[in-house]
């Protein structure tokens, strides 16, 4: 992620009133080629527009962060784990039952 200095945010900051003044697709063209804004109301900010595929990105990485830390606290606790073979056995699977199931992966 690039380091935000003070100019950079400057530069980032748009004030409603462009949009009142009909500038919508002028400030969605600087999102797309310069980054995000920061959409100030009042003096206050009001909201950050972004492109559809930072937000993507962004939703993954905190979905993958999610992901880790609790992989992390699963692994770290001290709860009793099993093995593939004994969760199968108290289920009353057998590796046969699963060589017959079809499965379909979507991309």
């Amino acid at each position: 992620m690039n380091e935000m200095t003070v100019f950079n945010m400057m530069k980032s900051i748009v004030p409603i009133t462009r949009f009142n003044k009909g500038e919508a697709s002028r400030i969605f063209e600087e999102v797309q080629a310069g980054g995000p804004k920061i959409v100030m109301k009042n003096n206050r900010p009001a909201c950050v527009l972004m492109s559809p595929e930072k937000y993507e990105s962004l939703m993954e990485m905190l979905s993958d962060y999610i992901l880790q830390e609790e992989a992390q606290r699963r692994a770290a606790s001290s709860e009793e784990t099993l093995s593939q073979d004994e969760v199968m056995e108290s289920l009353g699977i057998t590796q046969s039952d699963l060589d017959e199931v079809d499965v379909e992966i979507e991309e």
